[in-house]
């Protein structure tokens, strides 16, 4: 019997604990449909978006804290963090990741849109960063895969498991009135169970988009269902 306990010692032990409930990692499209007044809309956005009372609660709203990082993707070899994995557990880090939002500059400008690309980046900066509960990748665009390997390849050869990827589909320019782009997004991006899309309404829109996405992805599971029942109704 003391032989057993020492066993289960050792391998609790050797296991570390968890650091976080939600690793968070959110990817921007920098491809050349978004032009420089749309980028600046959506960098301006989601750094207002985190800043939003309603997200600041569900970052805050369980004891373990999230763990977030963004990176903009465009070109098949055109990826740039913005933010590094930064454990949000108070207020003054969730200002600082605003801040380096807000303060970044774009990378790239003239490059097509490789989803497929972004996605297996998205996957190897999952698996190098913190330890966490849950691991989401949310990508953002306004435009279908058109250079290089989609999603579907991204999921086969890239780390994957317990990954779930959220979509949010920017509706704007020449895509702003075109449906297959969300049916793309819906039937080619979507990963995972309880993975859903939001939708904004050109890049004008893009702050209010990211704040309800953000806000349900952040929420606890139990506050979750239930913001998700009184969405559907």
């Amino acid at each position: 019997m003391v032989r057993i306990v020492t066993i289960f010692t050792a391998l609790f032990a050797a296991s570390p604990a968890i650091a976080c409930r939600l690793a968070l990692l959110l990817a921007l499209d920098v491809s050349s449909s978004v032009d420089t007044t749309e980028d600046e809309l959506q960098r301006g956005g989601l750094a207002s978006a985190l800043l939003a009372p309603e997200v600041q609660a569900a970052f805050f709203a369980a004891k373990d804290p999230v763990s977030l990082a963004v990176y903009e993707w465009s070109g098949r070899y055109n990826q740039q963090v913005i933010l590094n994995w930064t454990m949000i557990n108070n207020p003054a880090t969730l200002l600082f990741a605003a801040e380096t939002i807000a303060n970044s500059k774009r990378s790239h400008n003239e490059f097509p849109t490789a989803m497929g690309y972004a996605l297996g980046y998205g996957a190897k900066m999952l698996a190098s960063g913190p330890r966490c509960l849950e691991q989401i990748l949310d990508i953002a665009g306004d435009g279908q895969n058109n250079e290089g390997f989609g999603p579907k390849l991204a999921y086969r050869e890239f780390p994957f498991k317990n990954i779930t990827v959220n979509g949010l589909v920017v509706n704007a320019g020449e895509y702003a009135s075109e449906t297959d782009l969300i049916t793309f997004y819906k039937s080619k991006v979507l990963l995972g169970p309880g993975a859903f899309l939001e939708i904004a309404q050109g890049f004008e829109d893009y702050e209010h988009a990211m704040r309800r996405k953000l806000e349900r992805e952040l929420s606890p599971p139990v506050i979750g269902i239930l913001l998700r029942q009184d969405q559907a109704g």
